[in-house]
């Protein structure tokens, strides 16, 4: 039987940086896919680049990025002004929309100020319910049921009810009655990705940097995991059987404790998938937006991220997204040819023609995060660690977070091994 002091699941952003920033040989990171990177990934196909689906860096630490850059030789990362919008009404409001309901016509600006206003005045401080009736309290009926809600509910695939009031943590954008109306005379739209950076040959550009700091013979690809002893602390692969010290785990959670035979409660766990769509096409579309939201539930989409405004490219080259209910099954040439449709709907394509794409579903995509998910997520994870199983990432700990907040986590889990 193989020993190794700390065994990691998942090679990608998240256990790419356990192993970087642990710097030391006994460990061994197991990949299930022949490639590294999880969703992290980046397709180039007749002269476009892609990602498996918009990762866009908004770095707050100056330390961890410098770090990625130097391991970066000869790439050029673009940094960015973010320039996005929404879709409403054949027209297009800057994000965030709560914000920006002045550029409404004039009846939904009225109905929208009128349902804040009443709204401020209630005070409603909370504790809500869910995410909802956070929603409503904060903002009124009438900037909910233009774009909060049905934009989140395409996103999420679910009923708002059904998530904590506090689901999407620091990327919300949240907004007062003073910010709504000093925005109408100085706009202030700026979010916590409001500059981003991107490297030239894409995402994986990333995963690249983090692997370069690991020894290549600690890496195996096509390697799963298939079953996990936590009284004996082995575990079962498609190849051996290895003994670990510690094991770090960044699949999704469900899984992990299906693998481990934790008991638990399984319908505490929900979440959507979502297809997305890489497209390039002969010529240039729509310039100076990076991204657009689609509340419209007549589209079936509900963003479009602009590759080709980016790389300041001449032929237009997007992604687009679709969010579904985690069963649903799924055509993904129909549903192109829909996407194609909607986008002529939308006004960003004319008579371009598509000269080549590419699809993956993510799923899971969006984790549904509520109370049960929250305390049943915590239950498990304290009785993982008492056997020396971290659960780590976006997916391992059933949250919403960025990829830089995933190496961050990475770094002080290292440190906590001795790393």
């Amino acid at each position: 039987m193989e020993q190794v002091g700390t065994l990691i699941v998942g090679g990608g952003i998240t256990g790419l940086a356990t192993a970087a920033f642990l710097g030391h040989p006994d460990c061994l990171l197991l990949e299930a896919e022949q490639e590294l990177g999880g969703y992290c990934r980046s397709i180039r196909r007749d002269g476009f680049t892609w990602d498996f689906s918009g990762h866009f860096f908004h770095f707050r630490n100056a330390e961890l990025e410098s770090w990625l850059r130097d391991r970066m030789p000869g790439q050029r990362v673009l940094t960015v002004k973010k320039r996005s919008f929404i879709s409403y009404a054949g027209g297009r409001v800057d994000f965030p929309f709560q914000k920006n309901i002045h550029q409404l016509p004039r009846e939904d600006f009225i109905d929208c100020l009128h349902d804040l206003y009443l709204a401020h005045e209630a005070g409603a401080p909370g504790p809500f319910a869910n995410f909802k009736d956070m929603l409503l309290a904060r903002f009124g009926r009438g900037i909910c049921e233009r774009f909060l809600f049905p934009y989140n509910e395409k996103l999420y695939a679910c009923d708002l009810s059904a998530l904590d009031p506090d689901a999407m943590g620091r990327f919300f954008p949240h907004a007062s009655l003073r910010d709504v109306i000093r925005n109408m005379r100085t706009p202030d739209n700026a979010g916590y990705n409001d500059t981003f950076t991107y490297p030239e040959g894409g995402a994986v550009q990333y995963v690249h940097a983090l692997a370069s700091a690991v020894d290549p013979a600690r890496i195996q690809v096509g390697e799963a995991v298939t079953a996990i002893d936590l009284a004996t602390r082995t575990a079962t692969t498609t190849r051996r059987t290895v003994h670990y010290e510690r094991l770090v785990s960044t699949m999704p959670f469900p899984r992990l404790l299906r693998l481990a035979a934790v008991p638990h409660d399984a319908s505490a766990f929900t979440w959507n998938k979502v297809l997305v769509f890489n497209l390039g096409f002969d010529r240039k579309g729509p310039a100076g937006v990076h991204w657009l939201y689609v509340p419209d539930r007549a589209r079936c989409f509900y963003r479009v991220g602009f590759y080709d405004n980016i790389f300041e490219a001449d032929r237009m080259s997007l992604y687009v997204e679709l969010g579904f209910p985690r069963d649903a099954v799924l055509d993904p040439e129909a549903l192109r040819e829909r996407v194609l449709a909607d986008l002529r709907a939308e006004g960003i394509v004319d008579d371009q023609r598509l000269v080549a794409h590419h699809h993956v579903v993510m799923d899971p995509a969006y984790v549904h995060i509520n109370r049960r998910s929250l305390e049943e997520a915590a239950r498990c994870a304290e009785l993982l660690r008492g056997h020396g199983v971290h659960s780590a990432g976006r997916y391992g700990r059933w949250t919403y977070c960025s990829m830089e907040d995933n190496m961050l986590e990475a770094r002080a889990l290292a440190a906590s091994f001795g790393g």
